[in-house]
C-alpha cells in the first residue's frame, strides 16, 4: 500500500508531460501525413482524365487509401517498427545499428541498404518543406488571385522563418504547432463526417476486396494511381525517425486516438462527395466546405502545411546524429534543447544545409505542381 501511494503522485505528475508529448507528436510527427488529404485523393483521381471516374473506382480508391494507411502506417510503423528502437532512438540508421549489434549474415548488404534509406530520407527532408510551403501559399490564390506573382517570394520568407526557429528546439516548436495541428485533424474529421451521408455506399470501402478489385481491373491506370496513393502515407518514415524526440507511447496514442480516425473520416467524406457530385473531383478537399468557411480553411491549411515541414526536419536531425555516432559522418555541433528529452536536438550545420537545399528546390521548380512529381518519386 505504501509503495502504491508513493508512486501515485509521480504518475499524476507525469500525466501532464505525457499529454504534452502526445499533442506535440500530433504536430511534429504527424504534421506531414496530416496534410496529405489536401492533394493525395485529388492526384489519385487525376489519371482517369476527362472521361471521369466510375462509382466502383471511387470506392476502390478510398478502400486503397484506407488499407494503405492500415498496412504501412498502423501495422508496419506504429505497431511494429516503433518497437525496434535502439536505446530509445528510431530511424533507418538506428535500425541498421540494431541489426549489426544483434548480428546479421549480410552486414555489407545491410550497411548499403541503411545508408541508401538514410540518403532518401534526407532528400525527402528537403522536398517536403519546399512542396508543403509552396502548396500553402498557392492556396491563398483562391482568396486573392492578385497574389500569384508573390507566391515564391512569400514562400521563401516563410521557409527562412521556419528554419530560424529550429534553434529553439523541438519542444518549444511543438508547443506552438501541436494545438494547431490538433484543430486541423478535428476539422478534417468533422468535414468527413458531414459528407459521408452524401452517399453511404462509400462505407463499403472498409472491405479490402474493393481495393484489390480496383487494382486488378484498372490495369496500367491502377499502377499509376498506386504512385499517387503513396502520397497518403508521406511522412510515415518521419514517425519512426522522430521516436527519440517523443517516445513510443505518445506517438502511438496520437495515431490511434486522433490522426488515423481523422484521416479515415476525411477520405471517406471526400469519396462520398465525389460519388454524389462528380464535378467535385477537381478539388474534393476544399469543396467539402461551404463558401463562408473557405477562407478560414485556406488559412488553417496554410498553417498545417507549414507545420508539416517540421516532422522531416526533426527526423533529419535525429538521422544525422545517428550517422555521426556510427562513424558514417564527421562530428558536427549538436545542441541539446531539452532538459528531460535527450532526443530533442538541434544541429546548426545540418539546419543550414537543409535550408539551402529547400531554397534551391523552390527556386528551381517554382511551383508545387512542378515539384509534385519529384515528391512522388521520392516517397515511392
Amino acid at each position: 500500500m505504501a509503495d502504491s501511494l508513493d508512486h501515485a503522485p509521480a504518475q499524476a505528475n507525469n500525466l501532464p508531460q505525457f499529454l504534452a508529448l502526445t499533442i506535440g507528436a500530433i504536430g511534429v510527427v504527424y504534421g506531414d501525413i496530416g496534410t496529405s488529404p489536401l492533394y493525395a485523393f485529388r492526384e489519385a483521381l487525376r489519371p482517369f482524365g476527362p472521361g471521369g471516374v466510375g462509382r466502383d473506382e471511387v470506392i476502390g480508391l478510398v478502400s486503397l487509401v484506407l488499407w494503405t494507411l492500415t498496412a504501412i502506417v498502423t501495422i508496419k510503423y506504429v505497431l511494429f517498427l516503433l518497437r525496434a528502437d535502439n536505446d530509445g532512438e528510431g530511424g533507418t540508421l538506428s535500425l541498421l545499428a540494431l541489426l549489426l549489434k544483434k548480428g546479421t549474415k549480410y552486414p555489407v548488404l545491410m550497411f548499403f541498404a541503411g545508408v541508401l534509406g538514410a540518403a532518401l530520407f534526407i532528400g525527402d527532408a528537403m522536398i517536403t518543406p519546399a512542396l508543403s510551403v509552396l502548396s500553402a501559399v498557392e492556396g491563398l490564390k483562391l482568396v486573392a488571385p492578385a497574389l500569384h506573382d508573390y507566391v515564391l517570394p512569400i514562400s521563401v520568407v516563410i521557409i527562412l522563418l521556419l528554419f530560424a526557429v529550429q534553434s529553439r528546439g523541438t519542444g518549444a516548436v511543438s508547443v506552438f504547432f501541436g494545438p494547431i495541428t490538433l484543430v486541423w485533424f478535428l476539422v478534417m474529421a468533422a468535414a468527413g463526417v458531414a459528407h459521408i451521408g452524401d452517399d453511404l455506399a462509400i462505407l463499403s470501402a472498409f472491405n479490402p476486396l474493393n481495393a484489390i478489385g480496383f487494382l486488378w481491373n484498372a490495369g496500367l491506370t491502377g499502377f499509376i494511381v498506386l504512385g499517387a496513393i503513396f502520397l497518403t502515407v508521406t511522412g510515415a518514415e518521419a514517425l519512426y525517425a522522430d521516436l527519440g524526440h517523443f517516445g513510443r507511447l505518445p506517438i502511438q496514442v496520437a495515431w490511434f486516438a486522433v490522426v488515423f480516425p481523422a484521416l479515415a473520416l476525411n477520405y471517406l467524406g471526400q469519396g462520398a462527395l465525389v460519388l454524389s457530385h462528380p464535378d467535385a473531383l477537381s478539388n474534393p478537399f476544399f469543396l467539402m466546405f461551404p463558401t463562408w468557411a473557405l477562407l478560414p480553411m485556406v488559412i488553417l491549411a496554410t498553417a498545417a502545411t507549414i507545420i508539416a515541414s517540421q516532422s522531416v526536419i526533426t527526423g533529419a536531425f535525429s538521422l544525422i546524429r545517428q550517422a555521426i555516432h556510427l562513424g558514417f559522418l564527421p562530428r558536427f555541433e549538436i545542441c541539446y534543447t531539452s532538459e528531460t528529452q535527450t532526443g530533442q536536438i538541434y544541429l546548426p550545420l545540418v539546419n543550414t544545409i537543409l535550408l539551402a537545399g529547400v531554397l534551391a528546390l523552390m527556386l528551381m521548380f517554382g511551383s508545387s505542381e512542378a515539384l509534385a512529381p519529384a515528391y512522388g518519386v521520392s516517397i515511392t
